[in-house]
């Protein structure tokens, strides 16, 4: 009787945690997850047609390493209860406070693109002209936003989350030598060694792990979701399920081109789908299905972003939660970013393959700026209190602001002169 008493217990315990889970969470996976955006996605395959499985610890590496800097996002909004852009204006003045919102502002837009290249060239393999995916996606992500509440939105997305998973199928499919995945992949070496080429990869796949939107993105999620101080614990927990999923996925579609496509010239995901139906028709499809969902959740997230930063400012409402005729300003940047956005890729001739990449590189050198003003912030007492950052926490934190500059310097001096490190 004891026994059953004590599984009876146990069991109520278990099921009260996953339905606290489950109203808690959001925020930290949607970020993480969407951060395997459509840019990602391609940084990833093209990473693994280029160095096979050598460059699978380094993303192993980063999975911490993010969610390092969006905790920092889930404990300044549960406690000023304001977006990164404003809490940056009330702190550092109006100078710093418009130079953080052009930085996110160009950045976003420029990355919407990527997703739009995402997802027209994901339907074009299974004959979906561009014109018609870009008016869907469009019509599909007005649908989600103009419903009216914020939980609403916020469970549709997750559930294009589960999607994001198609990856690992995709990666059994190709029948991968899982010894060789694991002996190659997870000891720290450079394949070819350091110069130019591994400095854009490193810096792509850091650009695609931690951009500065997912920081505007998380904070401002946390804020709208009216999450509290005593919630900040189950936030983080959100964000560090999520920070596992994003290093997951990343390396699932890092082992599926090692496996099949190390050495071929990959430029972009759906190049290497193409490829990959040549081998398995079903790895290819899925990456394609792949690809789309990665760019539509990625352009759910990152249009919010701007236009909660954008309302915050200019102390706009921008809620999910405001109707249209109680928020027109912020429903108005919202679209403006994505039509236009959707616009440029049907350009013709537009340099799509370039702009994706060129994306992930710039959101790592604009980075260091933004962990910079998050940091400050994470010591300010009199704004945290006991919420503020520990000392080993600074240490970590400029480690990473360091390494990235690192990181940046390191790229343009071997662009500058190729032969420096020969």
């Amino acid at each position: 009787m004891d026994l059953a008493a004590r599984a009876y217990y146990t069991n109520r315990r278990i099921l009260k945690f996953l339905r606290l889970l489950a109203i808690i969470a959001g925020p930290g996976i949607l970020v993480m997850v969407a951060d395997n955006d459509a840019g990602g996605i391609t940084t990833y395959v093209a990473t693994g047609a280029k160095y096979g499985y050598g460059l699978i610890w380094f993303l192993v590496l980063l999975g911490p390493i993010a969610f390092v800097v969006q905790e920092m996002t889930v404990r300044l909004g549960a406690v000023t209860k304001r977006g990164h852009a404003e809490a940056i204006f009330d702190a550092f003045g109006t100078f710093w406070g418009w130079f953080s919102l052009f930085d996110l502002t160009l950045t976003d837009w420029l990355t919407l693109i990527s997703e739009f290249i995402g997802m027209t060239a994901a339907l074009r393999i299974f004959g979906v002209a561009n014109w018609i995916t870009v008016v869907v996606v469009s019509i599909l992500m007005a649908f989600m936003v103009l419903q009216g509440r914020y939980w609403t939105w916020e469970k549709l997305a997750l559930a294009f989350c589960v999607i994001n998973l198609i990856y690992i199928p995709a990666a059994f499919l190709v029948n991968p030598h899982w010894s060789d995945v694991a002996r190659i992949g997870l000891i720290p070496n450079l394949p070819g060694g350091l110069n130019n080429t591994m400095f854009f990869f490193l810096m792509a796949n850091v650009g695609t792990t931690i951009a500065p939107w997912m920081v505007f993105f998380q904070q401002s999620a946390v804020v709208d979701k009216n999450l509290k101080e005593k919630d900040i614990l189950w936030e983080q927990l959100d964000t560090a399920i999520g920070s596992v999923f994003t290093v997951v996925v990343a390396i699932f579609c890092v082992v599926v081109t090692g496996a099949v496509l190390h050495g071929v010239n990959i430029q972009s995901a759906a190049e290497a789908a193409v490829a990959l139906m040549g081998f398995n028709r079903y790895a290819g499809a899925f990456i394609a299905i792949g690809l789309f969902d990665a760019g539509f959740l990625g352009a759910i997230c990152i249009s919010l972003s701007s236009s909660w930063a954008v309302g915050e400012v200019f102390g706009w409402a921008h809620s999910l939660n405001n109707k249209v005729r109680e928020a027109p300003w912020f429903y108005a940047v919202y679209f403006l970013l994505l039509v236009s956005a959707g616009i440029v890729v049907l350009i013709p001739g537009a340099p799509l393959v370039v702009i994706t990449l060129f994306v992930q590189v710039v959101a790592t050198t604009l980075l260091p700026a933004a962990l910079v003003f998050l940091i400050l912030l994470l010591n300010n007492e009199e704004l945290m209190g006991k919420h503020r950052n520990t000392t080993f926490q600074n240490v970590v934190d400029f480690a990473i602001v360091v390494g990235l500059i690192l990181l940046s310097s390191g790229y343009s001096l071997t662009t500058l002169f190729p032969n420096l490190l020969k």
